[in-house]
């Protein structure tokens, strides 16, 4: 190659591969910086599309794990209290049963018991509250209770559309009482009922029946009828309560490896082959090196040009 005064060929194209090698160099070391292959859309924009929605996604998919966890928390609460009101009420069965034949002294102190175990229940009902929401104890003025609504998966269709799943809990079905003026029903156990144990407006309700020293074997027998209807009721509540607790602990869990999952993705994506970049930084440098040294042989080209002028 010939050589020039006004234009250093050889110059120029070290220049150039040493250009390259640099630019190399710096994604290299950005990669090893960030642990990212594609740390923005200019990396590889359909990547970065991609990785950046999956991560979106999957910040909606630990507000739904935080509100999978609140509404167990719910769910638990009502459990609790329920099956706790179970027990009560089939001690008031027993109760009951055994003031059938006994004197009118002793029934008027197992009626003493009796409305300890009524207090207790109410009490039971109005402390199964967790954050804000109670589901055995209503006070709805008209209408229905509402429905707990717990939020259990972030969907996104094919088409990109987002939608939001919940597990809903009908309040209406499992309430024991309902203290508001006119509600579309009582609780079940502020229900009114006759003697064998059906909803009847003229009836009594397990929360305030009672019996006296005058009390007949049929009135009290009526009564264990009304505990009788009102255990069936709560049993089932209670089955619905475990069966809505059962599929929010199975949906944490799911919701708990779709994260991972996604993570997974994200990474083969995006994320940076450390062992192979510190493998080309280490080749990279060394390029580096050996250009910058072809650069300085080329610029000394120019140099010898000179020597042809000396005298």
């Amino acid at each position: 190659m010939a050589n020039s005064i006004l234009t250093n060929a050889s110059a120029l194209k070290a220049l150039q591969s040493l250009n390259t090698t640099n630019k190399s160099l710096e994604q290299v070391q950005s990669r090893i910086s960030t642990g990212l292959r594609v740390g923005e859309a200019s990396d590889n924009a359909a990547y970065w599309s991609i990785a950046t929605t999956m991560k979106s996604d999957n910040q909606a998919l630990s507000t739904v794990q935080d509100s999978l966890g609140l509404g167990a928390s719910k769910v638990d609460t009502a459990y609790t209290g329920m099956t706790k009101s179970i027990e009560t009420l089939n001690t008031i069965k027993t109760k009951l049963t055994a003031a059938v034949g006994s004197t009118g002294a002793d029934k008027e102190k197992y009626q003493t018991e009796i409305k300890a175990l009524q207090d207790q229940l109410k009490a039971y009902a109005d402390a199964a509250t967790f954050s804000g929401t109670n589901m055995l104890s209503q006070s709805n003025a008209s209408g229905t209770a509402a429905d707990v609504k717990v939020v259990s998966a972030f969907n996104r269709t094919a088409a990109g559309a987002a939608s939001i799943s919940t597990i809903d809990i009908k309040v209406e079905d499992i309430k024991l009482y309902d203290g508001g003026a006119a509600p579309t029903k009582k609780g079940i156990l502020d229900l009114k009922r006759d003697g064998t144990g059906a909803a009847d407006t003229a009836g009594t309700s397990v929360a305030d029946m009672a019996i006296s020293s005058s009390s007949t074997d049929a009135d009290i027998t009526g009564n264990i009828q009304r505990v009788e209807n009102a255990l069936k009721e709560m049993t089932t509540a209670a089955t619905k309560l475990g069966s809505a607790k059962t599929s929010i602990d199975l949906q944490k869990t799911f919701t708990a490896s779709l994260m991972d999952s996604i993570d997974r993705g994200v990474g083969q994506l995006v994320d940076a082959d450390m062992n192979k970049e510190s493998t080309r930084l280490q080749a990279l440098q060394t390029q580096q090196q050996l250009g910058i040294q072809a650069l300085s042989i080329a610029n000394g080209n120019t140099s010898s040009i000179l020597s042809l002028f000396r005298g």
